[in-house]
């Protein structure tokens, strides 16, 4: 067997591979003989089938098993040999193969790149400052305010504007087969996110009306280059929402907290960690874009379409959590992926980057460390942690997490080793 290898790149390689006429036919007559043993023909008994004859009637299928099989070996043994990891499976071109012939056949694949990592401890990066007003404070424990508020029903008056109405909903447009229809919906007279024409409608309705809309909107893919949306709403009652009081009483009825005080150190906590987290994301990407800028490299494809495979996997996700049907969906996933391969290349840059790093400063995942991450999701999602762990170790997802750990522990160090200036 002769074997070249060639560095076409710093990233992309070759191997060039020759392989005997003695060893082809060999690998052909093991797999017709192997095909003989399972085919059934006119003629023949059952596991009796000549090899010859194998070959005359499945000649493509042998041949092509034949071809995949020595593929698959040689290459293998070859990588390992010279110890080349390659990013994905090899892409096997200009193969050429016949009975009584040498094979002949090349393949290409990436490899992470030398990487020349610029100084990367006591960077200088801007950081902020983070607070919590007395304002912040306000404003969460209002929404915690209006997620506990009570709806009573009115009586004796028609709806005006900040009431709320329960009606079942059907809505069409000209090119629905048949309505859709939901029930008891809360609609909030007058509120801003309403179409004007349905707060008009809404207004003075009585439970027991029932209210017709027609709304009309600028639409380019419309025939008319507009579309007209019809609802019918039949009101089945009013309601008032009711607030309750920030005080002590509302505090403990939340079965957390003995006072109002309690509650609003709670929630200046949670917001002054919440602000933190973001802060500290902010610097850390601020060292990896300064990385990135100072380090040049070529950037293997391959991991470049990993970081759009598992963007456009998340598109699709939220998608199907808004409860949308991403096949059925208005998108065009092409340009969507194109749309990201910026972000994706900058991705795949710093995540070579930092594996480097790692590499350099022995950082790794510790046992423990992936063992505490796994009780957390375990936690949230209400599972034993050996299930969770099971899990992803089956699906391969515990790898994944691995990384993760070992990405934001490298991204600490870093942190740790920068100089930051805070903005004033």
């Amino acid at each position: 067997m002769k074997v070249e290898y060639v560095e076409e790149t710093s990233v992309k390689k070759a191997l060039s591979f020759e392989i005997e006429a003695e060893l082809v036919e060999k690998e052909i007559e093991d797999r017709a003989r192997a095909y003989a043993r399972k085919v059934k023909l006119p003629g023949f008994r059952p596991g009796k089938v000549p090899a010859e004859v194998v070959k005359r009637r499945f000649r493509q299928q042998v041949m092509e098993d034949a071809a995949e099989a020595i593929v698959n070996r040689v290459v293998f043994e070859e990588l390992e040999g010279r110890g080349l990891r390659p990013l994905a499976s090899p892409r096997v071109v200009d193969l050429k193969m016949d009975e009584n012939r040498p094979m002949t056949f090349r393949a290409l694949f990436e490899t992470l790149p030398f990487v020349d990592v610029p100084e990367y401890k006591g960077l200088e990066v801007k950081g902020r400052q983070v607070s919590v007003s007395e304002e912040d404070v306000d404003r969460e424990v209002q929404s915690i305010r209006e997620d506990a508020a009570r709806y009573e029903p009115i009586e004796g008056r028609p709806a005006q504007k900040g009431d709320y109405v329960v009606a079942d909903v059907e809505r069409w447009t000209a090119e629905s087969e048949q309505p859709s229809r939901d029930e008891n919906v809360l609609i909030e007279v007058g509120a801003e996110g309403n179409f004007a024409e349905l707060n008009e409608a809404l207004a003075g309705a009585s439970a027991g009306d029932t209210r017709e809309v027609k709304v009309v909107r600028e639409d380019p893919k419309a025939p008319l280059g507009a579309r007209t949306t019809s609802y019918r709403l039949a009101v089945k009652g009013l309601k008032e929402k009711v607030v309750p009081a920030a005080d002590d009483e509302f505090a403990k009825d939340l079965g957390e907290f003995g006072s109002l005080a309690e509650l609003r150190d709670h929630v200046r906590g949670r917001l002054l960690s919440a602000r933190e987290r973001e802060a500290d994301r902010e610097v850390k990407q601020s060292i990896v874009r300064e990385l990135a800028e100072k380090a040049s490299f070529e950037v293997p494809e391959a991991l470049v379409d990993r970081h759009l495979d598992a963007r456009l996997e998340a598109a699709v996700r939220d998608l199907a959590y808004q409860g949308i049907d991403p096949r059925k969906a208005d998108v065009d996933w092409k340009q969507v992926r194109e749309g990201q391969r910026e972000g994706a290349l900058k991705a795949a840059k710093a995540e070579i980057l930092l594996d480097e790093i790692a590499r350099r400063e022995n950082v790794e995942a510790l046992p423990a460390e992936v063992d505490a991450e796994v009780a957390r999701y375990a936690e949230r999602m209400r599972k034993p942690a050996e299930a969770i762990k099971r899990q992803m170790e089956k699906e391969g997802t515990i790898s994944a997490l691995r990384a993760r750990i070992r990405e934001e522990k490298t991204l600490d160090l870093l942190k740790a080793d920068a100089r930051l200036i805070f903005e004033q």
